[in-house]
């Protein structure tokens, strides 16, 4: 392939993570409510998120290709700031979630989807991951290597999901739920640091590319 086709296909890339999240976040908003699963419908709360951070990721995909060298724009700062600080609301919303859980005793339903929806997430995000960096290493691009260093949290909150909903299904452990939640908490509050570290033009070189 030549510069331009790879750019083409970082591009394609880009895209195909900002559809894929949106159902992803669909499905496991719709099931995590309907299951009463605090963990998958967190998840796809994240993957609306993801869906911010995509869009900043092709405007840049798009950048790059015009201008190899070029500076980060005002649309794809203020897209990491967005981002982060979704990721921030969200961690305080999933910990109040935590807390009236734990108080009302409350259990799921089943976490059966939960199970379904982390394994095809997986899949999907270590693919993701690879064809990127893939990219990257041709193209010699920092920028889309970084980003597909940062899809590694993607595939760990799918790992959260997906041993939370195994625990619970297997088990009936009736805080495995909670825990799950408490994971992507972390993970959360992790990719909002990373999102203004990016905004301040640090790239994604922390615990995530170290894994």
């Amino acid at each position: 392939m030549n510069t331009d086709q790879l750019y083409r296909k970082a591009y394609l890339l880009s895209l195909f993570t900002i559809f894929y999240n949106i159902v992803e976040g669909i499905v496991s908003m719709v099931m995590g409510y309907t299951d009463e699963t605090l963990t998958l419908f967190g998840f796809g709360l994240d993957s609306f998120i993801e869906v911010v951070s995509g869009i900043g990721i092709a405007i840049m995909i798009s950048r790059i290709r015009q201008q190899p060298e070029s500076s980060k724009s005002k649309f794809e700062i203020n897209a990491l700031k967005v981002t982060g600080t979704s990721f921030y609301l969200l961690s305080v919303g999933l910990l109040a979630g935590i807390i009236v859980n734990l108080v009302k005793h409350h259990k799921p339903e089943t976490t059966l989807w939960g199970v379904v929806i982390s394994l095809i997430s997986i899949i999907v995000m270590i693919w993701l991951m690879n064809a990127k960096k893939k990219i990257g290493k041709e193209l010699n691009s920092a920028a889309i290597i970084a980003d597909s260093n940062c899809t590694k949290v993607c595939v760990y909150m799918s790992v959260v999901l997906l041993v939370a909903s195994l625990i619970y299904e297997f088990t009936g452990f009736m805080y495995a739920d909670l825990i799950g939640t408490a994971g992507l908490i972390y993970f959360s509050v992790s990719e909002g640091k990373e999102a203004f570290e990016k905004a301040e033009g640090k790239e994604c070189d922390s615990w995530q590319a170290k894994r």
